[in-house]
C-alpha cells in the first residue's frame, strides 16, 4: 500500500491522483511536518485499499459459494380430491371420503447444478378417518414420501421460484374399516407435481411457500372375500408454508 502511495509521487503520479483526487507532489510532502505526512500517507493507503476492495468485490461475490444441500421445514394442509366409485357399483359415486388435516413436512433438497435440484419430501406416519356419507366407518394409517426433481428459475436472486415433478409412494397400514370388515390396498404410486418460491432472507436462511398436487388411490375390498367394494381417489393438494436452510 506504501508504496502504491509512494508511486503517486512518480511518473504515474498525475494519473494515479486523479483516480484518488488526492494532490500528492513532492513540493507537498517536503513541506508537511511529519505528523501530516503520516496523516496524508494514511488517507493514500485508505483510498488504495477501498479501491482494490471495490474493485475485488465482484470475484469475491462470486467465488461465495453454498452448499448443495438445503432442507427445508413446513407447515402443510393436505386437502383431499375425495372421488370415489359406487360402493358395491350400486348407487351414487363419491360417497367415501377421507379427512383434510394439518401435517408436518421437512424436506431434503440437493442441488445437482444451480438450476436443478431433487427433493425428498418427507412426514411422520399419519393417521385419518374413513367417511361414508359423511359419516366415520374407521382409520387408516399411511406415510406418504415423495421424490421430485426441480427446476428453479433464479438460483442466486432474492425470489427463488421453481417447479417440479416426479412420484409419490404412499405406505398404507393399519386399515379398520367397517368393524375391520373392509380393508384398503398396502401401496399407491403415482406422480407429483409441485410448484413453489424460496425467499431470501439471509445468506442461509429462507422462506418458503410451496403447493404440490399428489395422485394418490386405493381400491377398497371385502377382508375375507377380497372382493372389491369401490376405488377411492384420494389426490390431494398440499399447500405449505416454512422455513429452509442452505448449508
Amino acid at each position: 500500500m506504501l508504496v502504491l502511495c509512494q508511486g503517486l509521487q512518480g511518473n504515474h503520479g498525475t494519473h494515479w491522483a486523479h483516480i484518488f483526487n488526492v494532490q500528492c507532489f513532492p513540493t507537498m510532502t517536503t513541506t508537511l511536518s511529519p505528523r501530516r505526512k503520516t496523516l496524508v500517507s494514511s488517507i493514500c493507503m485508505a483510498l488504495t485499499a477501498a479501491t482494490i476492495g471495490a474493485l475485488s468485490a465482484p470475484a469475491v461475490a462470486a467465488d461465495e459459494q453454498q452448499s448443495n444441500w438445503m432442507i427445508r421445514l413446513r407447515g402443510t394442509f393436505l386437502n383431499m380430491d375425495n372421488k370415489s366409485d359406487p360402493v358395491g357399483g350400486v348407487g351414487a359415486s363419491d360417497r367415501i371420503s377421507v379427512n383434510n388435516k394439518w401435517i408436518p413436512e421437512l424436506d431434503v433438497t440437493y442441488f445437482i447444478v444451480p438450476n436443478i435440484a431433487a427433493e425428498l419430501v418427507l412426514t411422520i406416519p399419519q393417521k385419518q378417518d374413513v367417511r361414508l356419507d359423511g359419516a366415520k366407518i374407521g382409520t387408516f394409517s399411511h406415510l406418504p414420501p415423495s421424490l421430485l426433481l426441480q427446476y428453479h428459475f433464479i438460483p442466486n436472486g432474492t425470489f427463488r421460484p421453481y417447479v417440479g415433478a416426479g412420484v409419490n409412494v404412499t405406505r398404507i397400514w393399519n386399515a379398520d374399516i367397517a368393524g375391520n370388515s373392509l380393508g384398503l390396498d398396502r401401496w399407491s404410486v403415482g406422480p407429483a407435481l409441485q410448484v413453489g418460491m424460496d425467499y431470501k432472507v439471509t445468506k442461509n436462511w429462507f422462506l418458503n411457500v410451496d403447493v404440490k398436487k399428489i395422485w394418490i388411490s386405493s381400491n377398497v375390498y371385502a377382508n375375507g372375500t377380497g372382493q372389491k367394494v369401490s376405488n377411492v381417489q384420494l389426490n390431494p393438494w398440499l399447500f405449505s408454508a416454512g422455513v429452509g436452510y442452505r448449508f
